[in-house]
């Protein structure tokens, strides 16, 4: 249905330039005629249709003009909305590029599409309408300069702009290999710059900005002679066209009256037609940038990079529906329920998982504990679908996550948190704040939820950053919530106190959280605790025996206190 829409809007626009442009050149004509004729000085009478015209074709060109902009860029805003959500989503999904590439492909690559509807396609319509429209009407007055016309738009709607296409290709491929490589550099420094200061590396990484900034400035450079170039051949071709035509009018004598409109008509229609060489160049230039926003293919459900991975960035934490992965079946009356069979992920030859058989019950709080490097966070990526198994089968109804790498943009509070459910009201926000434990710190704020945090949450102390991304993972309320040290970064007391609020908010719901905090799990509102140790299950605890379990864990090395 979306793509109905855009097909019927851009199909709009099109048709709307296209009487733009022939009601400028019937306004061009019209006008050749009227002055040439009324320097005859005939009766006023004779005159009046042509002025009628003029003045119908001047206010109609300007008409459709609007209208065409209104639907055109309307068209172009469908298109990138919908290209940057798919864009997203498969980028998402893949970890082996870096961010400066992953932001030139969400905003500058993507916003090509928008050059494509409006520089190349809608100009490329209205010129094939003028090319058909002005040849024609010259073809019915004089067959001769409609075909010198015919010529001349030949000329400047195909040999002109496949020329720019040519000569310019390899300059766009470089200037938009230098952008993408610019924003790469240009990332490096703004959110690595703590790093770089901190081994010595700030000159050299500005040197290697400063060299790719002089890479693109020449190619640029050259491109823009280029550019005028095709310009100054266009014009060229335009006036050798009317010349021509009002040559082959004035041998054949038809009069002064048409030799003027013929003239004045092949000037106007090849005018129509020169916007065609700028998109031939600007389509060359955006290919590279169409074709990087094509790599990443768009994934369904959740976005899943290979084993061995980081989890991917998205906006409201990781979510992912209920299904089946890779192959298999559940069995009947297990829709509801956490079910992993032979589950087994090797990152490269290290084996995370080996062999993991799980069945966690609908509304259950389990707690996934262990030494680090065990698999804890390996297997809250795979019950995410973060983390594609080597082998197994994996069941989980609809699920959110909040992994360790989860973002902070550069927005308000509130958008951020809105990203998990949109429509949510202040008072759903600030329930989800105080289960969070940050509600406090955002009502002492001077402007509340509307205060804008940095990208990455800049300006946040780690307990803060961690607490706004708890609060909006809760806010989404899935039936399936996974965690992923949901409290580093808070004190004790405080981190105790906010995953209590947590497990009490989600009674009756699924929750599984990977955590250091053995004590008092069962106080906590766990039910159970699956101890991790080499990628395998070793023990799984319910709360009758959970501090049987924290006394043991004293005396064992593989356990975290």
């Amino acid at each position: 249905m979306r793509r109905a829409r855009v097909v019927a809007v851009v199909a709009t626009a099109g048709v709307l330039g296209a009487a733009a442009e022939l009601a400028a050149v019937a306004l061009l004509a019209t006008a050749a005629w009227l002055l040439a004729r009324a320097a005859e000085q005939p009766p006023l009478a004779s005159l009046g249709l042509a002025i009628v015209g003029v003045r119908a074709f001047a206010l109609s060109r300007g008409g459709l003009r609007y209208a065409e902009r209104l639907a055109g860029h309307d068209a172009a805003l469908r298109v990138v909305a919908r290209l940057r959500e798919r864009v997203f989503l498969a980028l998402a999904g893949r970890r082996d590029g870096r961010d400066g590439d992953a932001l030139s492909r969400m905003v500058g690559d993507t916003e090509s599409a928008q050059d494509l509807v409006l520089r190349c396609l809608l100009p490329g319509v209205s010129a094939a309408a003028v090319a058909v429209g002005a040849s024609a009407l010259c073809w019915l007055l004089l067959p001769a300069a409609g075909a010198v016309l015919l010529a001349g738009l030949v000329v400047a709607g195909m040999l002109v702009p496949t020329a720019a296409a040519m000569v310019g290709g390899r300059l766009a491929d470089r200037v938009a290999a230098a952008r993408g490589e610019l924003a790469v550099r240009g990332l490096d420094l703004v959110d690595g710059a703590p790093d770089l200061a901190a081994f010595g590396a700030t000159g050299l990484a500005e040197a290697r900005a400063e060299r790719t900034v002089a890479r693109l400035v020449r190619a640029e450079r050259v491109a823009g002679r280029v550019g005028t170039a095709v310009v100054a051949s266009g014009v060229l071709v335009q006036g050798l066209t009317a010349v021509g035509v009002a040559l082959v009018a004035l041998r054949a004598e038809v009069g002064e009256v048409l030799v003027a409109v013929l003239a004045l008509t092949a000037l106007a229609a090849v005018e129509a037609v020169l916007p065609v060489a700028g998109a031939a160049r600007r389509y060359r230039e955006l290919r590279p940038a169409l074709r990087r926003v094509a790599e990443p293919r768009p994934v369904t459900g959740a976005p899943r990079p290979r084993p061995g991975r980081a989890s991917p960035v998205v906006p409201a934490d990781a979510s992912r529906p209920a299904g089946l992965r890779p192959g298999g079946t559940a069995g009947p009356g297990r829709a509801d329920r956490i079910v992993l069979s032979g589950v087994r992920v090797d990152y490269g030859g290290r084996t995370a998982l080996a062999g993991v058989d799980l069945e966690v019950a609908a509304g259950r709080a389990v707690a996934v504990v262990g030494a680090s490097g065990a698999g804890k966070s390996t297997l809250l990526g795979v019950l995410a679908g973060l983390v594609e198994p080597s082998a197994g089968t994996v069941r989980v109804p609809e699920a959110r996550a909040l992994t360790q790498d989860a973002h902070v943009f550069a927005a308000s509070i509130r958008a951020n948190l809105a990203l998990a459910r949109p429509g949510a009201g202040d008072a759903e926000l600030a329930e989800a704040a105080r289960v969070a434990g940050v509600a406090e710190w955002v009502e002492r704020l001077p402007r509340g939820w509307d205060t804008v945090v940095g990208e990455g949450g800049q300006g946040m102390s780690g307990g803060q950053r961690q607490r706004l991304l708890l609060a909006r993972a809760l806010l989404a309320d899935p039936p399936v919530l996974l965690l992923d040290e949901p409290t580093e970064g808070m004190e004790d007391a405080l981190g105790t106190e906010v995953l209590r609020r947590v497990l009490r908010s989600r009674a009756g719901r699924t929750t599984v959280v990977v955590t250091h905090r053995l004590a008092d799990l069962a106080e906590l509102g766990f039910h159970e605790a699956l101890v991790l140790d080499a990628g395998r299950v070793v023990a799984r605890v319910d709360s009758s025996i959970v501090g049987q379990l924290v006394e043991e864990s004293s005396s064992t090395p593989q356990l975290e206190s």
